[in-house]
């Protein structure tokens, strides 16, 4: 029974090894690669204070165009340009004037995103990326749901740094043309630029993970 079992789990390793180290086509791997992708974002700020909890994730979307540039049988550099939708959520609580008031806010902070990927090829199938990003803030708003009534409110952009940058990784599985990646970004430039919006977010920072889909045009 225990060979049996080694003989199941050696083919199966020889199968995962044959998946991703098959022999690559040259055409395939030499030429430049352009499309568009687009997909779901699960975002977060990671900051303290005292009258917000119950923190979570601003869901949203990203979309824009792609370029694969090779540098060799296995790398490539990788430029986006991406419409990218981040932010968060909390609960707040205020005590003013004997009054307790309870909500929910929804930062909205919406980028046009540069990521510029090394690409590591494993194969035809499977690509590893990393590298760094820069983006441009584009709008902001607030939503509010709660004892204070329902809104939504444009922020001054002012208040933000309107340029984020950090970093990046993830990975691409390439079906033909089409694409499934899974990604994670995280910002390293202070949201923040006014007092006003240092009392709330602190040094808060961008985090996004990322499912996307996409197509080769060529």
């Amino acid at each position: 029974m225990k060979t049996t079992r080694k003989s199941w789990l050696a083919l199966g390793l020889m199968g995962l090894g044959a998946f991703l180290f098959q022999p690559t086509d040259a055409n395939a791997q030499n030429r430049v690669r352009a499309g568009i992708k687009g997909g779901f974002n699960a975002s977060s700020i990671s900051f303290e204070n005292a009258n917000a909890n119950d923190r979570k994730e601003r869901y949203g979307f990203h979309g824009g165009v792609y370029a694969q540039i090779p540098a060799g049988e296995f790398f490539a550099i990788q430029p986006e340009l991406l419409y990218s939708a981040k932010g968060a959520s909390a609960n707040y609580n205020l005590s003013a004037g004997g009054f307790n008031l309870q909500g929910r806010n929804t930062f909205r902070l919406n980028y046009a995103e540069l990521p510029v990927l090394a690409t590591f090829k494993l194969g035809n199938t499977v690509e590893l990326q990393a590298g760094p990003y820069a983006a441009y803030l584009v709008n902001s708003n607030v939503s509010s749901t709660g004892d204070l009534g329902s809104s939504t409110l444009a922020l001054n952009r002012d208040a933000f740094n309107k340029f984020d940058y950090g970093v990046a990784g993830g990975l691409n599985v390439f079906l033909g043309k089409a694409l499934i990646g899974l990604r994670y970004g995280q910002g390293l430039q202070n949201i923040a630029n006014s007092a006003a919006a240092r009392t709330v977010l602190g040094n808060a920072k961008n985090g996004v993970g990322m499912i996307s889909v996409g197509f080769s045009v060529n």
